[in-house]
């Protein structure tokens, strides 16, 4: 990023918030709050790389997350390097994500994924950045057992 206006106080605060709407996506979706997690959203979003087919519309996301959880007790995503570009009142985020998942069918193994989310974004009528495109890239994936 180019000439980044570092001093800017408006392009610091936009920085901030965009880089927060990650943390708040990965802290939301691990707490099982989805009303939260929704408001990470567009009601249109394009959501890229969880499936077979892309997914437009945050409900129909939020139902393929709910019904995808059922299939994790507990999960943790902890967010890494962000890159954030900003160009008035849309922006585009790249973070990467390591997440670990405790799988229901064998409490004692988890699923790590390792993947970086991809993530165009717009400010709202209510000055709230919000995702309005999702994409999962993964980088890859183990299962670990834990031995007794």
């Amino acid at each position: 990023m180019a000439d980044a206006p570092y001093g800017d106080p408006r392009y610091i605060a936009d920085r901030i918030a965009i880089m927060d709407v990650m943390v708040k996506y990965g802290t939301a979706v691990d707490a099982r709050e989805m009303d939260r997690y929704r408001s990470c959203f567009t009601d249109d979003v394009l959501v890229v790389g969880y499936g077979a087919e892309d997914m437009e519309g945050a409900d129909a996301y939020l139902d393929y997350v709910i019904t995808a959880l059922e299939n994790f007790p507990a999960t943790q995503h902890m967010m890494g390097n962000q890159v954030v570009d900003i160009d008035g009142d849309t922006a585009h985020a790249r973070t990467d994500v390591q997440a670990t998942h405790v799988l229901k069918e064998d409490p004692d193994a988890i699923m790590t994924l390792w993947a970086t989310y991809v993530d165009d974004m717009v400010r709202g009528s209510d000055g709230q950045w919000r995702i309005k495109r999702h994409e999962l890239v993964r980088a890859g994936s183990q299962r670990t057992v834990n031995q007794p």
